[in-house]
C-alpha cells in the first residue's frame, strides 16, 4: 500500500486548500494537473474518484477523501507528527472542529450568497449560518485574540479558514475588517504557505502551455 498522496488538482480552485495542507504535513505526494477548460475533472476516469467532478480529491492508502474541510481533517490526523491538530483526548479538540465544520457550514455559504447577491429570507432560521453579519462577527471573535483559531497554535483548521477568508477578502464577499486582513497577512508568511503558492503559481503557467 503507497504511502504517497494523489492529489488530482487545479490551481485556480479550492484545490489550493489541499495543496497548501500537504506542504505543512509534508507528507509525500503527487500532483494529478486536471484542465478545466479540457473538461477533464468531468472525463469517466476522474468521476471513478469523485462523482462530484469537483476538485480537490485525494488517494492516500487507496482511500479517496474529498472535501477541503475533510481533507485537512484527514490529512491532519494521519500525520500527528505534524502537529496540525489536537489529540481527542485535548480540550483544543472540540474548538478545533467546530471551527472546521464552521468554515464549511456556515463561512463558504454565506459569503458565496453575499457574492451572488443572493436575497436574505425572512425567516434567516432557513440558513444554516443565520446571518451574514452575524457570521462574520463569530469569525471575528474567533480570531480574537489570536494568533490564530487556537490561541498561540496554529492548525489545519487555520489552513482551511485562512484559505475561505483569503478567498472572500480578494472576492469582497468578506468585508475587509482588520482581523480579518491580519489574520491572512500572518499565514501568509508560513513557510508552507509560501512554497504552495510558488508552485501553485508554476501549475497556472504549464496548464496555459497545455491549452
Amino acid at each position: 500500500m503507497s504511502e504517497e498522496i494523489v492529489l488530482y488538482y487545479n490551481p485556480v480552485s479550492r484545490a489550493r486548500i489541499a495543496h497548501w495542507m500537504l506542504e505543512e504535513v509534508g507528507a509525500p505526494y503527487r500532483i494529478e494537473l486536471l484542465s478545466f477548460e479540457k473538461l477533464e475533472h468531468k472525463q469517466p476516469s476522474f468521476l471513478a474518484v469523485n462523482p462530484m467532478g469537483k476538485l480537490p480529491a485525494i488517494i492516500h492508502r487507496s482511500t479517496v477523501v474529498t472535501e477541503c474541510g475533510a481533507i485537512c481533517a484527514y490529512l491532519a490526523d494521519a500525520f500527528p507528527a505534524a502537529r496540525l491538530a489536537p489529540r481527542n483526548e485535548e480540550p483544543a479538540r472540540g474548538t478545533y472542529l467546530r471551527w472546521m465544520f464552521f468554515g464549511s457550514g456556515c463561512l463558504e455559504p454565506a459569503m458565496v450568497d453575499r457574492l451572488l447577491n443572493r436575497p436574505q429570507p425572512e425567516r434567516t432560521t432557513s440558513l444554516g449560518y443565520g446571518t451574514y453579519a452575524n457570521t462574520l462577527d463569530a469569525l471575528e471573535k474567533a480570531l480574537t485574540p489570536g494568533p490564530y483559531i487556537l490561541g498561540d497554535r496554529f492548525s489545519a483548521a487555520d489552513v482551511f479558514v485562512a484559505s475561505q477568508v483569503g478567498y472572500g477578502l480578494m472576492t469582497k464577499g468578506l468585508e475587509p475588517r482588520p482581523a480579518f486582513q491580519s489574520y491572512v497577512e500572518r499565514v501568509s508568511e508560513r513557510p508552507a504557505y509560501k512554497r504552495f503558492t510558488e508552485q501553485a503559481d508554476a501549475l497556472v503557467a504549464k496548464l496555459k502551455s497545455r491549452a
